[in-house]
């Protein structure tokens, strides 16, 4: 498993790299046996340390985990607590929804805009129908199942996961409904 160790402003010593190389490494292949991938972005906010982990498995699926401690051992321990209890919650459906998979989730590219939100007065008119775009970047769209997209969705804590049906190989939506089911769009 490749590991991207890294700190927002602060100094992350090798100590602290070994740790968390091993503690993750555990945990991740305790319950996941073909991770790719792991990030780990310490940062600090006010007096605490924040810990924010992400993990890759070549099923496809994203685990994300982050936790706040005043030190940073203990938000690196609270933050590989929730992701081992993550994993352990969806252990029984990874088995079952991977065992015949034998490659890995195929992924395609496609665009991703964050437009201006609104937040002039709304008396006045805009000048054009067209929205601000203040970000555009490339994103992933992965071929899954409906069950696997709303294990990702539910896995990365996502509200909505656009993501191409491979039984009918059409573009499909899952997302959490305000009551608390998933809702699923299927064109």
């Amino acid at each position: 498993m490749r590991y991207q160790i890294s700190g927002k402003q602060i100094d992350i010593g090798a100590a602290l790299q070994t740790h968390v190389q091993t503690e993750l490494g555990e945990v991740v292949g305790k319950y996941a046996q073909r991770p790719t991938d792991a990030n780990v972005v310490f940062s600090r906010s006010a007096h605490e340390y924040v810990c924010e982990t992400t993990v890759h498995l070549s099923t496809g699926l994203t685990a994300q985990a982050k936790a706040h401690a005043t030190e940073i051992y203990a938000a690196f321990e609270g933050c590989c607590d929730k992701m081992e209890t993550q994993l352990r919650r969806y252990k029984r459906r990874l088995k079952d929804h991977h065992k015949d998979r034998s490659e890995p989730v195929e992924l395609f590219g496609a665009s991703s805009y964050i437009l201006a939100s609104d937040e002039s007065d709304t008396a006045t008119e805009p000048d054009s129908l067209q929205p601000m775009i203040v970000a555009e970047m490339e994103t992933k769209i992965p071929s899954l199942s409906v069950g696997e997209a709303v294990m990702q969705m539910e896995l990365a804590g996502a509200p909505v996961l656009v993501f191409r049906n491979e039984n009918k190989d059409g573009l499909n939506v899952v997302y959490r409904r305000d009551d608390g089911n998933i809702g699923w769009i299927d064109p």
